[in-house]
């Protein structure tokens, strides 16, 4: 079984049509797949746009009341994911941003790897980039080093990843309370620390951003990105998983 957890904040326009294609290229291999959307307290009518895909998409939508942020959103999906599998050495989590900024046409190449035995695949972005954005990569190699302990990945902030499912089991058994505790990029690397040293098998993809495909307008801000980098580069037991992980490399 493959979940794929994708945490929305406001993203009417743009998720019901992701439903969609991740249906139309997962149905073509037909393996089993089950969607899960945390809904962090939108506004803008993303409750309602979802209330019709569960009669097409095997589809479960989780609604946080009041805006808890990215990272509270995809630890629940992480946890809720764990808990409807019977199977996590066999199944698989994918985690994707809403709006098609991870291209969904990479997912049957990724359960591929999964298939071939690779615990965690991720994709990378590549090409150029926005000033902010390469400034934000510069900043976080800078003042967080703890947190790019795994050198064979060249993109530690990555959104779009697919982890075997036994990974998480042992990253949320091994946390101290919350799984994920800083935001947007940060939260990304911490997930990895916490899940690396339960992986055998690693693959890395790369994308480029599609060239007409429209996305929402963007959110990224690089103030905010650095700060939570920065606190999490300082944090005691981040320095401490990522110091031991880079011994046993």
């Amino acid at each position: 079984m493959i979940h794929i957890g994708i945490p929305v904040r406001n993203e009417r326009d743009t998720i019901g049509p992701l439903l969609w294609r991740i249906r139309e290229l997962l149905y073509e291999g037909r393996p089993q797949f089950h969607i899960l959307v945390c809904d962090d307290a939108s506004d803008d009518g993303t409750l309602e746009a979802l209330e019709r895909y569960p009669r097409v998409v095997p589809l479960t939508v989780l609604r946080n009341e009041t805006r808890c942020g990215y990272a509270a959103s995809l630890d629940r999906l992480v946890r809720a994911t764990l808990r409807r599998s019977a199977y996590p050495r066999r199944d698989a989590f994918v985690s994707m941003q809403g709006d098609f900024s991870d291209p969904p046409e990479r997912l049957p190449e990724m359960l591929r790897h999964l298939e071939g035995g690779a615990d965690l695949v991720t994709v990378a972005r590549a090409g150029d980039e926005p000033y902010g954005r390469r400034l934000t990569r510069f900043g976080g190699r800078l003042f967080a080093r703890s947190l790019r302990a795994a050198p064979e990945v060249t993109d530690p902030y990555a959104t779009f990843r697919l982890y075997r499912l036994f990974t998480l089991e042992r990253a949320v058994a091994a946390a101290d309370g919350k799984l994920l505790r800083f935001e947007g990029w940060a939260a990304n690397a911490e997930l990895l620390l916490q899940v690396r040293p339960f992986v055998r098998r690693f693959e890395e993809m790369s994308h480029a951003p599609h060239p007409v495909r429209r996305y929402r307008a963007p959110r990224f801000q690089a103030r905010e990105e650095l700060r939570q980098l920065f606190a999490a580069g300082r944090d005691r037991s981040l320095r401490e998983l990522g110091r031991r992980i880079g011994e046993a490399a």
